[in-house]
């Protein structure tokens, strides 16, 4: 009886400092316990100290480089300090931990069955044939399709979302007590995001482990925590039960992350951020559907700038050895239009054709059928050099600001770079001129100019590939997924910023995302796609209201709404 009131996991007063280059203090009087059977989420931006926690906890820090002060137990034994060996014991065994990448958690050069098979030898002292029927009944309780066929695949062959179920079968193979989720479903769609909460609260249940449930996302938190800590430049702020966190938020922290994510219903003129709620600056302004309904009439009296006809991309599969090539319809029969000063919203899971959609549209994968008209021109009848002269008009926003900016140039000269392609600026000291104001248009200083991409937070590098973007002043700019995985509170600094230029400069975008709710804000038509073909087309608040495909009804649906 008395065993019941000890909570599974105590850690207090823990404190975590970094020792190079410079001694720095990053978790501050960490307090908080974890009953058994429940579910704790830790919420808060990047760099707040959320996986620094769950680190500390599960025994991953460097000692060399770190300094650990506190105490943190388990079932009212100290992991820390000086039990090394006790930790290292539970480890995998009794705490287990689902990573926030799966395709860098998982051995590339390593099926996946075979990977699962490793930890059960190692923990259970399994045989190998007792290892692999195990493994098998893992991923049937993932709800992991055809789990034979998964077992001998290698990572990348997988989608995010069976990756991800992999990563979950590995933590719960040996039965912990204490399961850690470090954003486990960051970047995934969000009907598959949905999915992956759903099966880690069933399994939960059945198994009646404790969990940590780790995220910047303080609705998707809710919709699987019983208890909520909010965590900012680390220290705990607020902790509460996420009813009690959404009606009655009282650091102004917690009230700007609730703030910041872009609300069905309601259309602002700007989202909050964190800097702005702190600062006492924010003022909700709402767009009225007047206001929308008078810009969309002097947008619509023009000639469309992008028309797309029946637009189609098939790719095609040599087989080993013999047979017909298999063909894969990736682009099927599409045709919308896209007018001056609008922004267009391409909403669709993984796999739906977004990206294909949009490198058919760019010309960097030729149409196998139908026709785009830019400007009344149709551009896949270009050539080579007529080509790389549209390019300066159409300009893309990448995803992953990291992989796209060359990371041995500088900040300065990644945004330089493409105007000297276009023959932009009289000089090199004139387009460095011009490079300086584009980063303060985008809220960066002229210092951000002599910087490289890694010593740039990931808002500051999308930051950046905007500039870039915008560098040689486009007409129409392609956003793919560019909001998808920065944290919520940068993502309101971006979606505004973006908003603002268009305003300022008259940009059109096409903008892409998994996230409906995102596309609503920003879009004013909006199309939803499905395995390559448009299944709905029309006014993104209408669609977003009054859904007729069954298909977004599910999208909309599995948008994490906190608490109602």
């Amino acid at each position: 009886m008395f065993e019941d009131l000890i909570p599974l996991l105590s850690v207090n007063r823990l404190n975590v400092q970094f020792l190079r280059p410079t001694p720095q203090l990053a978790l501050s009087e960490i307090d908080f316990s974890v009953k058994k059977n429940s579910i704790i989420g830790i919420v808060g931006e990047s760099g707040s100290g959320k996986s620094l926690t769950a680190m500390s906890i599960i025994g991953l820090l460097d000692d060399q480089h770190t300094e650990i002060q506190g105490e943190i137990e388990f079932e009212g034994q100290p992991i820390f300090p000086n039990k090394e060996e006790y930790s290292r014991s539970l480890r995998g065994s009794e705490i287990a931990m689902v990573f926030q990448d799966p395709m860098t958690a998982l051995n590339p050069a390593k099926r996946c069955g075979a990977q699962v098979d490793e930890m059960l030898r190692i923990q259970l002292n399994l045989s190998a044939s007792e290892a692999k029927k195990k493994t098998l009944a893992l991923f049937e309780q993932v709800q992991l399709p055809e789990p034979k066929q998964l077992y001998r695949r290698y990572p990348h062959q997988l989608s995010g979302g069976q990756m991800q179920r992999v990563m979950i079968a590995m933590a719960i193979s040996c039965e912990p007590k204490l399961l850690i989720a470090d954003e486990p479903t960051t970047a995934l769609d969000v009907t598959v995001q949905k999915e992956i909460i759903a099966l880690l609260k069933d399994i939960q249940k059945t198994t009646q482990m404790s969990m940590i449930f780790i995220s910047h996302d303080l609705a998707l938190v809710s919709e699987i925590a019983d208890q909520i800590l909010v965590m900012y430049r680390g220290k705990i702020v607020e902790q509460n039960a996420p009813d009690e966190i959404f009606l009655s938020p009282q650091n102004p922290y917690t009230k700007a992350l609730i703030a910041s994510r872009p609300k069905g219903g309601v259309r602002y003129k700007k989202l909050a951020t964190v800097g702005a709620i702190e600062r006492n600056e924010f003022e909700p302004e709402i767009l009225s559907a007047q206001q929308r309904a008078a810009r969309h009439q002097s947008i619509y009296l023009n000639a469309p700038l992008l028309q797309v006809h029946n637009l189609s991309k098939t790719f095609y599969q040599k087989p080993f050895l013999f047979g017909q090539k298999i063909a894969t319809q990736a682009v099927d029969e599409v045709s919308f239009s896209v007018y001056e000063g609008e922004t267009v919203g391409l909403v669709g899971e993984s796999g739906c054709g977004k990206t294909t959609l949009v490198k058919t549209l760019l010309q960097l994968e030729r149409a196998s059928a139908g026709s785009v008209f830019y400007r009344s021109k149709d551009i896949t009848q270009l050539s080579s050099k007529e080509l790389r002269g549209l390019r300066k008009d159409i300009q893309i926003i990448f995803q992953d600001p990291f992989s796209s900016l060359n990371p041995k140039m500088s900040v300065g000269d990644c945004i330089i770079e493409p105007m000297e392609v276009h023959g932009i600026g009289a000089s090199r000291a004139n387009r460095r001129q011009k490079m300086h104001e584009l980063l303060h248009k985008v809220g960066l200083d002229e210092t951000f100019g002599s910087r490289y991409p890694h010593q740039l937070s990931g808002g500051q590098r999308q930051r950046v590939g905007i500039a870039r973007a915008i560098a040689v002043s486009p007409k129409l700019i392609v956003c793919d997924e560019s909001v998808s995985a920065l944290d919520i509170s940068v993502q309101a600094q971006v979606l505004n910023l973006l908003n603002d230029l268009k305003e300022n400069f008259g940009f059109t975008y096409i903008f892409i995302s998994h996230d409906l709710s995102v596309v609503q804000y920003m879009s004013d038509q909006l199309l939803v796609m499905q395995q390559g073909k448009l299944v709905e087309v029309g006014d993104a608040d209408e669609i977003y209201a009054l859904p007729k495909s069954n298909y977004t009804k599910r999208l909309i649906e599995a948008i994490p709404k906190g608490i109602q």
